[in-house]
């Protein structure tokens, strides 16, 4: 039904933001030939801005055999970014009207045997398929942030997906060097951004109440937690955590604990108290340092992440 995984040459990327942008980058340093479609020529030098500064990484990181920033080829008009097309991957504005539009057209000009993927990280696949008449091949590819240098791509169709089409994508994400995960059902926010959303709760209600800063928040994570998680995750750094006796250890000694009222999930109401507090606070973290050079900093830091990740990954997970 669909064009082998393995047989894609070109890939469609539609969006000109960092997301769009960051595909584009990754798609072309995996060795695909990339048509990239931008609402207008307006956006041209911030699209090439952002694929530059993410070539830049990539390129410490490793190109695929015939990687080449030559291998981009930027279009205003999206039936002619479509043209010989195996694969689109679509990150347009996070609108459900803009997004519907768009998949209407899709689902009548692109092909049958091409699978349209979106980037989506807020809205269900059922929705945005509502107007298309090919729903089919469509289904959520929804990256982590910066797309061209974190590995997970999360993936699940919408009620009128053909499943062959969510297994075809993760077959074609894996072999595009992304780290496919494949959701149970469809649920707003998918799996990592859930988890995020949840930590993000919990900073902004202990900087409500002033129990901590945005910098002691920061530094709690980054040198506590978040080095552990970025090997192990949340559930093997628990399994870990009680010696021989792992999860079962675990769950019987702090099992208790989560009666406890330690966390306040429900939303805080974002005040202009709190927004000015999450807002100063970052600032003064950030030192005077652009975003453009914070930016580069972290790249810097999750292009040798990977690296490491990769060293260590086969023994833990194999």
């Amino acid at each position: 039904m669909f064009k082998k995984a393995n047989k894609v040459k070109l890939v469609t990327s539609i969006g000109a933001g960092p997301i769009g942008g960051g595909w584009a980058a990754h798609f072309l340093a995996q060795g695909f030939k990339v048509n990239a479609y931008l609402h207008s020529e307006d956006e041209i030098d911030m699209f090439n801005s952002i694929v530059q500064t993410a070539w830049v990484s990539l390129t410490k990181l490793g190109l695929a055999g015939g990687a080449s920033l030559r291998n981009l080829e930027i279009f205003t008009k999206l039936e002619d970014s479509l043209q010989g097309t195996d694969f689109v991957q679509e990150s347009a504005p996070e609108r459900l009207e803009i997004k519907q539009g768009l998949y209407e057209i899709l689902g009548r000009i692109v092909p049958n045997d091409v699978v349209i993927s979106s980037s989506t990280s807020g809205l269900t696949m059922t929705e945005i398929q509502q107007k298309c008449s090919t729903p089919e091949r469509t289904v959520i590819g929804h990256p982590f942030n910066p797309p061209y240098l974190l590995p997970l791509v999360e993936i699940v169709g919408g009620k009128k997906t053909n499943p062959d089409a969510v297994l075809w994508a993760a077959d074609f994400y894996k072999i595009s060097g992304k780290s496919p995960l494949v959701m149970k059902k469809e649920i707003p926010g998918f799996v990592a951004t859930r988890l995020q959303e949840a930590l993000w709760r919990e900073a902004l209600h202990m900087v409500a109440n002033e129990e901590a800063t945005p910098a002691d928040i920061d530094n709690a994570l980054i040198n506590g937690p978040a080095p552990r998680m970025a090997v192990q995750g949340q559930c093997m750094a628990f399994h870990v955590a009680c010696g021989e006796g792992g999860m079962a250890t675990n769950l019987d000694q702090f099992g208790p604990a989560l009666k406890l009222p330690w966390t306040k999930l429900k939303a805080p109401r974002l005040s202009k108290k709190l927004s000015s507090r999450v807002i100063s606070g970052t600032n003064q973290q950030a030192r005077g340092k652009s975003v453009a050079m914070i930016s580069n900093i972290r790249d810097e830091y999750l292009v040798n992440l990977q690296k490491l990740r990769k060293k260590y990954e086969n023994k833990i997970r194999k």
